[in-house]
């Protein structure tokens, strides 16, 4: 056993599985998300014990946190994403938060079920990444979407160059030709770069697609821009609880990047970006699923038309009957044409 309590704590865990999340709020105020319910721990610290812990985690990011730098993302050695915020802004101690990667979930095929999807599922969501089309995740904090996205990015073919974009990094993937780029703040007189500075230099870099690991500010323009002009088959993630507040969020954020466009304009940049919005939410059981595939059809006057293809219904995802308008190009990628008739 070490000295430190926090780390202690954080060793123990890592050795469990099903906890996903570890959050200390206080220095006897700390609580770990296990199955989708926060449970809380009888456990104190000290002052010392997480000042020492979190001084840790910055040398490991290699990044500054203290009063003048006072919040604070990264990752574990193990992948895992932090976020700390100095006791200065909170209640007298470190908030740490930290979501763990979860090696057991690797691919489609060796996690038989993930967000409820039968194997048939699976197998059309495979088929939109060999078809190349654009995909958005969408949903709430702490429901999957980086997992999701990793599931996606592992049915890119081998022979493809990949370009990430994240301001931490977690999407977790293995494929021979990538670039992982990471935002980073400046700090003092060092200049940083931000996901949009990096998504800008991405479009000299030859990518067959970029992903940018989620989407919150001004960025959108540019991924919009590159989805429209030749970079097939990209993705990211949207913070939005359905399909219609994804294309929502989408237009805010659009906005943030100071272009004036008319409304009908940014939606119809939006329209033939976009292919299909994957929204990932908790059931009642608190289980992660997939509760939409919506495609992103066209544009009807000043208002984007989608259908969803696939919802889930009675603790199942079912084919909702509205066959998908780009149904030539995924036939093409290996769907059979007559695939709905038994989904």
């Amino acid at each position: 056993m070490s000295k430190n309590k926090v780390k202690d704590l954080f060793d123990e865990i890592a050795k469990k599985s099903g906890i996903t999340e570890v959050i200390i709020n206080g220095l006897d105020n700390v609580y770990v998300e296990k199955d989708g319910e926060l449970i809380r721990i009888d456990i104190k610290f000290t002052q010392e014990e997480v000042e020492e812990f979190c001084q840790e985690l910055a040398q490991i990011n290699r990044k500054v946190f203290n009063s003048e730098n006072p919040i604070m993302d990264g990752n574990l050695l193990d992948g895992s994403r932090l976020n700390l915020i100095h006791k200065d802004y909170t209640n007298g101690c470190h908030a740490i938060t930290i979501r763990r990667y979860m090696k057991s979930i690797k691919t489609f095929d060796g996690s038989p079920e993930i967000f409820g999807l039968s194997p048939n599922w699976m197998f059309f969501l495979k088929t939109l990444i060999k078809a190349k089309v654009n995909i958005v995740v969408a949903g709430g904090t702490g429901v999957g979407k980086t997992t999701f996205l990793n599931l996606l990015l592992q049915e890119i073919p081998q022979k493809e160059r990949i370009i990430t974009i994240e301001d931490t990094r977690e999407l977790q993937f293995n494929l021979p030709n990538v670039v992982r780029l990471e935002a980073r703040p400046g700090v003092g007189d060092k200049k940083g770069l931000t996901i949009r500075n990096l998504l800008k230099n991405t479009l000299r870099m030859r990518p067959d697609r970029i992903v940018v690991g989620e989407c919150r500010g001004e960025e959108v323009f540019d991924l919009l821009q590159a989805m429209n002009t030749g970079h097939e088959g990209s993705m990211t993630s949207v913070h939005a609880n359905t399909p219609g507040e994804c294309l929502m969020r989408l237009e805010n954020l659009y906005l943030l990047s100071g272009y004036d466009l008319p409304l009908k304009a940014l939606r119809y940049q939006v329209s033939t970006a976009v292919d299909f919005i994957i929204q990932i939410r908790r059931d009642k059981d608190g289980k992660r699923i997939v509760s939409h595939v919506t495609e992103i059809a066209n544009m009807e006057g000043d208002r984007i038309l989608m259908q969803d293809i696939g919802l889930h219904k009675n603790g199942e995802f079912k084919f909702t009957g509205l066959v998908p308008s780009c149904m030539e190009r995924l036939t093409k990628a290996g769907l059979a044409k007559d695939f709905f008739l038994g989904t």
